[in-house]
């Protein structure tokens, strides 16, 4: 990243400090803290029955489930759905998990357009080159006003001001009419209820309606996601807006629980009113079964990432794909493999724990990094300096 980059990034992390601060400490959010901490644990320790549950819940309420062991299976699962569909431009939601497994890199080849609907993640997407997002929920936090101005009036062909709302109402209208013929959106999910079969999924935006009201509405979520209820959901909803936004509660809150229906003719059921005709949920595996438990208790508020020395310093090259600092390096050893986990910044980790302190959630990042380390080491990757020294205290008891 440049410095300029990195400057901006700060700046923006420092606000996100401000606003968190002012209400993390309260009595409502110390509860909730303590809530969410014993529903991630319960969920990953009890996560295949949750499954089970999910499954037979999604049946009930006649959203189609499928599972990909892997991001190819999903890839392929999307595919085929939409192959039923005439659509050559699909409304994409903001979502890490369709970043891991290169969702747009795999449609593009396909000559299909996915269209961000995030201003933020929209803004990357313009940028098209070192478009690697900074924060889960505020991806292009290391731009100013005015790469920002300079990246919309090169990709859309116009000359807006470097005014906020100029740049704004800009990139809607060009979203807006990109989408016009569009009937397949797409999107992750914040969190899964199993006992109802509901998806919750929260913004600021509205965009995460624009992509449900799609003829076709198609999520994908990670098996970690998978909560007991709706409660349980909406309470990691709120915990994770708190430490993300700084804020108690986002603007919208959307729970997607089967496609849109109405039974106000003589209470007979009939689909697609307005919202989709069909919800399929694809639940990925991906190396998340193998995965250390304490790895899966995050919610993505990025608040690791805030507090880090190390990604403050030298921003998103700490990281793997979408996810970001320690614990993104800690997922890619499942996610991928120990050569993409040594290059995300295996040793770039001080294992000065600022993550976990500062984690709702208290995930061990530098516990598990440390050990990730021993592993990386048994199978050859660690750096090569490290590898001299070994040999030199092996061969004469020294250093040196």
């Amino acid at each position: 990243m440049k410095t300029s980059e990195l400057e901006t990034m700060r700046k923006s992390f420092n606000t996100v400090k401000s606003r968190s601060s002012q209400i993390k400490d309260s009595p409502q959010v110390k509860r909730l803290i303590e809530r969410v901490r014993e529903i991630k644990r319960y969920s990953i320790e009890n996560s295949d029955d949750l499954y089970n549950q999910a499954i037979e819940s999604f049946k009930r309420n006649g959203i189609d489930v499928e599972f990909a062991e892997t991001k190819k299976d999903a890839i392929n699962i999307i595919e085929d759905l939409l192959y039923d569909y005439d659509s050559k431009t699909i409304a994409k939601a903001k979502s890490n998990t369709l970043g891991e497994i290169n969702l747009k890199k795999e449609l593009a080849a396909k000559d299909i357009d996915v269209v961000e609907t995030d201003l933020g993640d929209r803004i990357l997407q313009l940028k098209k080159t070192d478009n690697k997002p900074v924060h889960p929920t505020g991806p292009a936090s290391h731009l100013n006003i005015s790469e920002i101005t300079d990246i919309v009036n090169d990709s859309l062909n116009s000359d807006v001001n470097p005014v906020p709302r100029e740049i704004m109402e800009l990139v809607r209208e060009d979203v807006l009419n990109r989408l016009e013929n569009a009937c397949v959106g797409i999107s992750g999910a914040n969190a899964i209820a199993a006992e109802e079969g509901s998806c919750i999924m929260v913004h600021n935006e509205g965009n995460i309606s624009l992509v449900s009201l799609k003829d076709l509405h198609i999520i994908v979520a990670g098996i970690d996601k998978i909560v007991p209820t709706l409660e349980d959901a909406v309470s990691i909803a709120k915990l994770e807006t708190v430490y993300a936004t700084g804020n108690y509660v986002t603007s919208y809150m959307n729970v997607i629980s089967g496609p849109s229906k109405t039974a106000d003719i003589e209470k007979k059921l009939l689909k697609n009113m307005y919202g989709a005709e069909k919800v399929v949920v694809i639940l990925l595996d991906n190396g998340r079964s193998s995965a250390s438990q304490e790895c899966l208790w995050c919610i993505g508020c990025g608040n690791c990432v805030v507090h880090c020395p190390v990604y403050n310093a030298v921003g998103n090259e700490f990281g793997f794909n979408n996810y970001l600092g320690g614990r993104g390096v800690a997922m890619s050893k499942f996610i991928e493999d120990d050569e993409t986990c040594y290059e995300s910044g295996l040793y770039m980790c001080t294992l000065c724990g600022l993550c976990t302190l500062n984690c709702p959630v208290a995930i061990p990042t530098n516990e598990i990094i440390e050990n990730l380390r021993k592993l990386s080491s048994q199978v050859g990757f660690y750096p090569k300096a490290h590898g001299k020294i070994k040999d030199n205290v092996k061969s004469h008891d020294s250093p040196y």
